[in-house]
């Protein structure tokens, strides 16, 4: 497809390119995104199981839902899509990539430089110490709830829920990826969560070039898309990176 040629030119030619992903890119590693009919919000009501002060309060039947969510992430590969990526930076052309995601993924796949705007849910952190351990399947799997092996208190993953301030290393980084890149590629984000959504706008106001897959129509596209792509990331970002050479 011509197009495809067009945006591999602009990649290599701009030099700086920044990633911005959301649930999407996910979706082809066995990651349901959380809106929409197959997502947990459907079974879970967000304010329930998502909210940080519904989690303190009970955090027994919140963990009913962070390990099934746990189950989902254990399971999970890299798609194309992260695959692209991480052949991306391994040829000096992506310098960042900024996520909404919480799966990892990134990193497995070969990213280093991974900004995760939400957390990990692959790291376990403590409410009381902030002491940090490794999501396994032997510690997901403590009743009623996991506990921090230094202090006994309850432990939660490290991402941030609803009435959570986003971490103030994250959101400085993404900023300024969102400043110095002159090409954005946005994959699988639906463009209403905020504050992240106002990253690529950022970047947009800098001049950077933004390029957009996504499934369906976000309120990127009309408003700061340069080019859009109707499709899945793990189908067309391997066919941008193909016609790089």
């Amino acid at each position: 497809m011509e197009n495809y040629k067009e945006i591999a030119r602009i990649i290599k030619d701009k030099g700086y390119l920044v990633a911005f992903t959301g649930a999407g890119i996910s979706v082809d590693s066995g990651i349901p995104a959380f809106r929409g009919g197959q997502g947990l919000w459907e079974r879970y009501d967000p304010m329930e199981y998502a909210e940080i002060r519904a989690f303190h309060r009970n955090p027994e039947k919140v963990w009913v839902m962070l390990r099934e969510m746990a189950e989902v992430i254990f399971r999970s590969e890299p798609s194309p899509a992260h695959r692209a990526l991480g052949e991306l930076e391994k040829r000096g052309v992506l310098k960042a990539v900024i996520t909404q995601n919480v799966d990892g993924l990134h990193r497995i796949a070969g990213n280093t430089h991974v900004i995760e705007y939400h957390g990990n849910h692959r790291w376990l952190v403590c409410t009381s110490c902030s002491n940090r351990v490794p999501l396994a399947p032997e510690v997901v799997g403590i009743r009623p709830y996991p506990r921090c092996d230094k202090c006994n208190s309850v432990l939660k993953p490290d991402v941030v829920f609803f009435g959570e301030g986003i971490p103030m290393m994250a959101m400085a980084q993404a900023n300024e990826e969102a400043d110095l890149c002159n090409v954005m590629l946005i994959m699988g984000s639906s463009g209403v969560v905020y504050p992240a959504a106002e990253i690529p706008y950022t970047a947009k106001s800098k001049g950077a070039v933004i390029i957009e897959i996504n499934v369906e129509r976000t309120p990127f596209t009309s408003s700061i898309a340069d080019y859009f792509f109707q499709g899945t990331a793990s189908e067309i970002l391997p066919r941008i990176l193909a016609d790089m050479g």
